[in-house]
């Protein structure tokens, strides 16, 4: 005769299910934090390229370089980003490297060096960059780069500025086409950034 047997060792099956069911429930907590995850990763995804698109469009202009009249610190076909905005509300100083447009053809943008400000006065004697009465020192210019050209001093006319290449020997710029009005200016070159090894500030 059988009879039920209290200390069975038939196993409870009420314990593992109650933890199938805890990880059931883990799981749909860690999908749901995934799914949020993936979210919130979109979103910030979608708000940086909303915030580079203003900066690159009201701020910052990725620009390349053609030609070497800036040697040696922008060689031909680096690349560069300008500060479209900076000009709005600071001054254009001396020494500042600008993009203009092309006064003879607009359609053209030039990369050259502030060299002379509205009422300066200005001659050159074999290469030399006369200044208000000074000769100008210009570090930036290498030896190597200079020319012997002159030039008959002259005012800069208010509301234009005088624009010279860092590589004298070629570059065309104010000495060909003169001043440079305020409103054909609209950036200021501020750092290389391609290729590596010319990275770096523009100064």
């Amino acid at each position: 005769m059988l009879t039920p047997d209290d200390n069975s060792n038939e196993p409870d099956l009420s314990p593992n299910a109650a933890r199938l069911d805890e990880l059931a429930a883990h799981r749909a907590v860690a999908a749901r934090d995934r799914a949020s995850g993936l979210g919130v990763w979109l979103r910030d995804l979608v708000i940086s390229a909303g915030i580079s698109v203003l900066i690159i469009t009201f701020l910052y202009q990725p620009v390349r370089v053609e030609g070497t009249s800036m040697l040696p610190r922008l060689e031909d076909h680096d690349r560069l980003f300008i500060n479209k905005f900076v000009y709005q509300i600071e001054s254009i100083e001396r020494g500042d490297v600008v993009v203009f447009h092309y006064p003879r053809d607009p359609e053209k943008s030039y990369i050259k060096r502030v060299i002379g400000l509205p009422g300066d006065r200005i001659w050159i004697e074999k290469g030399r960059v006369w200044l208000n009465g000074r000769q100008l020192s210009e570090g930036y210019v290498p030896e190597q780069y200079r020319d012997s050209r002159s030039m008959a001093e002259m005012v800069v006319p208010q509301g234009t500025y005088f624009m010279m290449g860092d590589h004298r020997s070629i570059s065309s710029d104010s000495r060909e086409f003169g001043p440079v009005e305020r409103g054909l200016i609209y950036g200021k070159a501020v750092f290389v950034y391609w290729p590596a090894r010319d990275a770096g500030v523009v100064r």
